[in-house]
């Protein structure tokens, strides 16, 4: 079928936010201020929900007569009605779900007919952290004859793989919506990267009127370049239905070439080569946006995270956008692709559990056809943390019929599920008091068994003392670790490096994101004290909701031995003497600076995280001494010292000769606005983003940390800002308009290529600084 884009000129109202015209994405929760007293609370960064209106006039020519047109909307947070012409034609309560709506029996012809979408995301809390609201993912109309491919209706699966010759099994499922049968040819051609042709097949089907038929193919490549995570090469399979020789539908789809497979002897293999998941969690959300899922925006997630030393993803805890999957597929990265957060037992009061019982089935089916055919996908998952993974309200019963109904549409991939504590104040099985279990009673294992037996993969989240017992326990089971905790990355990796049947570490969390605000505070107040507004950052990735590499990402450098230099991390000297209380997900609170006016004198705690055998310190040319760091010391080299103005120098040592070095120096007072974008030059397509890092700096180009100053943005010509934003978990500063603080010397600022060719300016103002301005090329 026909796919065009229908983002552009859609007509919006919500009695939280004025009417006006929108474009898609569009998430209206990003647009509300922040409330404490929003029912969602903490777990949603008290962010509000409510009902939207959008509606569009599509005109449909007279040529459509008798063919099939449908809309795709890719997500909608949640509740969705769909409407054409005043009739309903969908409703979708899974705000993750992609879901088609079939027009054809409504359409007017000749002239405009109206598309209204109804969201309702006002029953709140509805999930455990920031969802958004609205029509947050693209929407596609398709067009296509009688007879067509379905949609999802291509799968090409790899079975016979090597470099020397490739086998791929092509079905495809060829839609006859008339009401004559029809005699069709399906033609599947596998073009390579330069657009040659390097295999094709064609075969006859027979179609009853009101009637889909499957056709199966076979494609063989001689020879076959591999997907993987070093060369992510893709191919495109053309496929075509041809009645009476003419090409009447035609679909192209995106496939690699290569095997995975998982025992508990080698643990992961990619094309036979044993492979360790560095993995992290990722929620949808795409920072600064709220849950906008801009192609661009999904794109740069993973091409921050790779440059992090990541080759995995888990997508916690819902199907993420088709354009971050495709980013995976081009850059290399291996996915976990994961369904749910709840099935029947609740975690939040109107979440997912009210829908499951009769939606599973078309949600799950949803997110395997639409996915099967991405290289990055690896592992399938059915959920997390599920409630009944004790087995009550029929946790057994559903852990497999789930996992056979994945098998059912895709089997070429392992089935896993993140299954975390049983015995716990939070998950403890009705009628269960988890101080009554014997002391030696493996109440997890015992209580899991049933509910892990029929995956192919166990998720574990934050078991990583079971590892050894399990092995021997379970000798079979491949584990993974689907959860850990951030303060422990060390041992977790070190541990699952140490058994084959381990297959890799997925951090909580890899990118920050809103919501679940304050996981991962450090707090001074004692252990009582709550996490409350303004507080609507987790505060737990390794990368924050900028993108900006924190202290934790580069310890995780040196865990994963791609460290280049030693990473100095200053403990703030105010706290100095205190007992900061952690979490699991929580880092100590450092920071890469050495500029504390009013601290001179002051004592201080400086860390040096570095992969080399020995560290020295200097403080304006002094030596400070020698510590062990390397993996023997947990990479880490501590030094108590009192804070002077001026240069900090960490140099590392191996065999005893310099091998490394790193510079803080103490920055001066604000001369200028630095501003860097991560692309100098966009398409000439609506929604191609520019994210610019904007940093106070002093004469010198040092980043001034303790800068605060307001910024005011100026955008123009051919593209507009979009969002603003810095690093602080604990503004109340909105993501949109012209203004944002900086925070610890920097903020960033999002422009948007609307379509036309030109160029975009943005202007960055703070007082008692020069403006400072930045082009961007369109075109």
């Amino acid at each position: 079928m026909i796919k065009q884009d229908l983002n552009r000129q859609w007509t919006f109202k919500s009695s939280q936010l004025p009417s006006g015209i929108v474009d898609l994405p569009h998430d209206f929760s990003i647009l509300q201020k922040r409330d404490p007293d929003t029912p969602a609370g903490i777990g949603n960064g008290y962010f509000p929900g409510g009902v939207g209106e959008y509606q569009k006039n599509l005109f449909v020519p007279v040529e459509w007569r008798g063919k099939k047109v449908m809309l795709e909307f890719e997500g909608v947070y949640m509740n969705a009605t769909v409407r054409i012409n005043s009739h309903i034609v969908a409703q979708q309560p899974y705000g993750y779900t992609t879901f088609h709506c079939d027009l054809s029996p409504y359409l007017m012809y000749g002239k405009d007919n109206t598309i209204d979408v109804h969201v309702n995301n006002s029953a709140i809390p509805n999930t455990r952290w920031y969802s958004g609201s609205g029509i947050y993912r693209p929407v596609w109309l398709m067009v296509g004859e009688q007879v067509h491919i379905k949609p999802w209706g291509v799968f090409a699966a790899a079975q016979e793989v090597s470099a020397e010759s490739s086998t791929t099994a092509v079905r495809t499922e060829v839609e006859n919506s008339g009401e004559a049968a029809a005699a069709a040819i399906v033609r599947s051609t596998l073009l390579d990267a330069a657009g040659s042709a390097v295999a094709s097949h064609e075969v006859e089907v027979q179609i009853p009127g009101k009637c889909s038929i499957e056709a199966s193919q076979t494609l063989v490549v001689e020879p076959a370049r591999l997907w993987s995570v070093e060369d992510p090469y893709l191919y495109t399979l053309k496929s075509e239905v041809l009645l009476e020789g003419k090409v009447v539908d035609l679909a192209e789809t995106s496939i690699g070439i290569r095997s995975i497979s998982f025992d508990a002897r080698q643990g992961f293999r990619l094309n036979g080569v044993p492979t360790k998941l560095k993995g992290g969690n990722v929620h949808h959300d795409t920072g600064l946006l709220g849950a906008a899922a801009y192609g661009r925006a999904e794109e740069r997630k993973i091409e921050l995270l790779m440059a992090s030393g990541y080759n995995a993803v888990r997508c916690a805890h819902n199907p993420p956008s088709p354009s971050f999957l495709d980013a995976c597929d081009r850059l290399g990265m291996l996915v976990m692709d994961e369904a749910f957060d709840v099935w029947r037992e609740s975690k939040v009061t109107n979440d997912y559990h009210l829908y499951f019982a009769d939606w599973w089935e078309r949600d799950l089916a949803a997110m395997v056809l639409r996915d099967r055919n991405h290289p990055s996908i690896i592992l399938w998952s059915t959920g997390n943390e599920i409630g009944e993974r004790d087995g009550r309200s029929d946790g057994y019963a559903y852990a497999r019929k789930l996992a056979d109904y994945v098998r059912s549409l895709d089997d070429t991939r392992a089935v896993t599920n993140g299954i975390c504590w049983v015995a716990s104040l939070r998950f403890s099985p009705i009628g269960i008091d988890p101080s009554a279990i014997p002391e030696g009673f493996d109440y997890w294992g015992e209580t899991t068994e049933s509910y892990a037996e029929p995956l192919d993969v166990v998720g574990y989240n934050y078991e990583q003392k079971r590892y050894k017992s399990d092995s021997v326990k379970y000798p079979d089971r491949v584990i993974c670790s689907t959860e850990n905790y951030l303060m422990d990355s060390l041992e977790y990796w070190m541990t699952a490096d140490e058994h084959p049947n381990v297959i890799g570490d997925f951090y909580w969390t890899s990118l920050d994101y809103l919501g679940e605000a304050g996981v991962g505070a450090v707090r001074y107040g004692g252990e009582k004290e709550v996490i409350r507004y303004p507080w609507h950052v987790a505060y737990c990735g390794d990368i924050d909701i900028c993108g900006f590499k924190r202290p934790q990402s580069h310890y995780r450098d040196c865990v994963w031995e791609i460290a280049k230099a030693p990473y100095i991390a200053v403990y703030k000297p105010e706290h100095y003497g205190k007992n900061p209380v952690l979490w699991g997900w929580s880092w100590p609170d450092v920071v890469p600076s050495w500029t504390w006016p009013g601290y001179e004198g002051k004592p201080t705690v400086v860390e040096v995280y570095s992969t080399d055998e020995e560290i020295e310190l200097f403080l304006n040319s002094t030596s400070l001494g020698r510590q062990g760091a390397g993996k023997p010391n947990k990479y880490k080299a501590a030094f108590e010292l009192h804070y002077e103005a001026g240069e900090l120098l960490a140099v590392g040592y191996r065999a005893g000769s310099e091998a490394s070095r790193t510079v803080l120096r103490t920055a001066g007072a604000p001369a200028a606005i630095r501003l860097t974008p991560d692309r100098s030059r966009l398409k000439a397509e609506f929604g191609d983003l520019s994210y610019i890092t904007v940093e106070v700096v002093d004469a010198s180009g040092n980043v001034v940390h303790d800068a605060a100053d307001d910024i005011y943005f100026t955008a123009c010509g051919a593209g507009t800002l979009i969002a603003v934003g810095n690093s602080n978990p604990v503004s109340e500063e909105m993501y949109v308009g012209h203004r944002r603080k900086a925070y610890e010397g920097r903020a960033m600022a999002v422009v948007r290529a609307d379509g036309e060719s030109g160029e975009i300016v943005l202007t960055a103002m703070a007082e008692g600084i020069p403006a400072s301005t930045v082009a961007i090329a369109v075109g």
